[in-house]
């Protein structure tokens, strides 16, 4: 694994050394001695523009590394050139790190860019949708952000914390619409999910105390 590692971290360098010597084998000894080196550094540098190195961040995301993340897809200075799945994470990547700084206008522009693309996994595309949700809140708006969060359940949330925290943004979003009934009933769908997020958990306790007496 560390090997491999270290071949994505190198291989556009690697490859560029390969190119030049099948170029010096090929002026002195000919095509075919040279062909190995060129077909190999050929591949590597093609693994690099069209693949990227985005298996390389998710040891610092795991770790909550943002700097040692940004500073990997920094090294990508040809979005455009990725296999268009591996764009949609790259994008979407770049959105929750941003995120994680509080830029909440290059969130929204690049997640909107990784949607855009389509994203890979249904649950990758729900988590986004939440997200975008999320950023709608941020900016008061209610509508738009009621609207990305019934889209993310919709279309599947990769677990029962992330569905637990969209069904109380909604259960929020419909207290402020002073729709009690349906804030009550997305209350207990979160609440029946029995998530064990700290933040998600206590927000729980903090409605509970004053849902039951809400009419409806």
């Amino acid at each position: 694994m560390k090997f491999y590692t270290l071949l994505i971290k190198y291989r556009l360098q690697l490859g560029i050394v390969l190119i030049i010597i099948a170029i010096v084998t090929n002026i002195f000894s000919g095509f075919w001695p040279a062909f190995l080196p060129y077909l190999i550094g050929i591949i590597l540098i093609f693994g690099h523009f069209f693949f990227g190195p985005l298996r390389l961040i998710q040891e610092y995301m795991e770790s909550g590394d943002v700097e040692g993340a940004e500073k990997i897809l920094g090294t990508i200075k040809f979005p455009n050139l990725l296999y268009k799945p591996i764009r949609s994470v790259y994008y979407t990547l770049k959105g929750n790190l941003a995120m994680m700084k509080q830029d909440f206008t290059s969130a929204e522009k690049n997640m909107k860019k990784g949607l855009d693309l389509g994203m890979p996994m249904k649950e990758a595309e729900g988590a986004s949708l939440l997200q975008m949700g999320l950023l709608a809140m941020q900016k008061n708006d209610l509508k738009q952000g009621e609207s990305y969060i019934r889209q993310a359940i919709r279309k599947g949330l990769p677990d029962k914390e992330n569905e637990a925290a969209a069904f109380l943004q909604l259960c929020s979003i419909m207290m402020t619409k002073r729709e009690f009934r349906a804030a009550k009933d997305f209350f207990r769908k979160a609440k029946a999910l029995k998530p064990t997020t700290p933040q998600i958990a206590d927000q729980i306790k903090q409605i509970e105390k004053y849902i039951t007496r809400m009419p409806g």
